[in-house]
């Protein structure tokens, strides 16, 4: 049984670290190109998943996000949509005094 566990873990760990290197961007590899890591990793299963965890991957700091949004998380983190809003509240203002100013002339 211990056997079997073992080999399931490693085809998983096999699997892990050829889509890891999939996913990594050409230049978030260190040491050797990304295609190189690829082949490294298929054709020397365990060592070279061990050699790109070890020595390929870069590994972000604990507080950096690696996919960071390029945009506001909210509607109001937004300038621009901060911006209408506030050009909208002026514009329904000046329409407001506008039809006052009609109605007592």
């Amino acid at each position: 049984m211990l056997r079997v566990a073992g080999a399931i873990l490693a085809v998983a760990f096999y699997i892990y670290c050829i889509i890891d290197v999939l996913r990594t961007r050409s230049g978030e590899t260190r040491a050797l190109p990304r295609w190189v890591w690829l082949i490294l990793v298929i054709l020397v299963p365990i060592i070279g998943g061990l050699l790109w965890l070890l020595l390929g991957k870069v590994w972000n700091s604990p507080g950096s996000n690696r996919r960071r949004r390029r945009g506001p998380v909210a509607p109001d983190d937004d300038p621009a949509f901060l911006k209408k809003i506030g050009d909208d509240a002026w514009s329904q203002r000046m329409k407001q005094r506008r039809g006052k100013g009609e109605a007592t002339s």
